[in-house]
């Protein structure tokens, strides 16, 4: 507890870490209508496609989603470093699955593979998750779709979920891409934070470190959600200074002015 805002509002932590548990995430219903729809598509076998601008919760997502897949019957692997060529890319995969990356990149699929049969014999179903996959190497993405493919296209034993910016649909939907957009059945949008969204979630992250009492005053979250532009990042960050600021003042309430003041000296430095 070494922020003195922290103490200043008798907090037992800073309330917008990113520090926070699986099951303490935040989502406004029309992100968990998300991760109702991923998880769904998972129990179905199926491809997920999730874009969303940055700060708008996709990691957010996906930590929920891990959270509500049974653990028993599903494995979840998590690869966001999406800037690796193909035989690299593979390696990686390899090493997150807990196998030992082999010399060539035919023995690195093979081994891929043939880990997900194997899953499959025993009734556990893969599904890899690719965070930040709009950087993914177009030779990657050129093969992903065989790896989709068992026994002659006739069995879905992996689940796929490619998540990244906006673009990353664009570049999917050209005609070199379509062999794997076409196997890609739920393609989804994380939209934009609403005004009341915001509040909500201040309001809980707050009281989830024991603020009993409104510290934001509403002209003060109207304004953080306009200067956040729906990034929840943004949203930490700003709120943070802001109680930075409050507490440097010796004010027990977040106002329009500390707002202001965060707000403009934040653009100043981006100027």
């Amino acid at each position: 507890m070494s922020e003195s805002f922290v103490r200043f509002f008798a907090l037992s932590e800073a309330p917008f870490s990113k520090e926070i548990l699986d099951n303490d995430l935040w989502l406004p219903p029309s992100k968990q209508a998300v991760v109702e729809e991923v998880c769904e598509a998972v129990h179905d076998r199926s491809q997920v496609l999730l874009t969303g601008e940055p700060g708008a919760g996709k990691t957010c997502v996906l930590r929920a989603v891990r959270h509500c897949l049974p653990q028993a019957g599903f494995r979840l692997t998590y690869c966001h470093n999406a800037t690796l060529g193909r035989r690299d890319f593979y390696r990686q995969l390899c090493q997150a699955l807990g196998l030992s990356p082999a010399a060539t990149a035919a023995a690195v699929f093979y081994a891929v593979s043939a880990h997900v049969e194997n899953l499959g014999k025993e009734r556990i179903h893969p599904v890899l998750l690719l965070d930040e996959a709009h950087l993914l190497h177009q030779d990657t993405l050129d093969h992903l779709h065989i790896l989709l493919n068992y026994e002659w296209d006739s069995r879905a034993l992996l689940s796929l979920i490619l998540v990244g910016l906006s673009d990353l649909k664009d570049r999917l939907e050209l005609r070199r891409n379509r062999s794997l957009y076409s196997r890609i059945e739920r393609r989804l949008t994380i939209g934009p934070m609403t005004p009341d969204d915001t509040a909500e979630y201040v309001r809980l992250r707050l009281r989830r470190v024991g603020a009993d009492r409104e510290i934001f005053v509403s002209e003060a979250i109207s304004m953080l959600h306009e200067a956040a532009g729906s990034s929840l990042r943004e949203i930490d960050r700003i709120a943070t200074a802001a109680l930075r600021e409050a507490a440097r003042r010796k004010k027990k309430l977040v106002e329009r002015d500390i707002l202001a003041r965060v707000v403009g000296d934040r653009q100043d430095e981006g100027s």
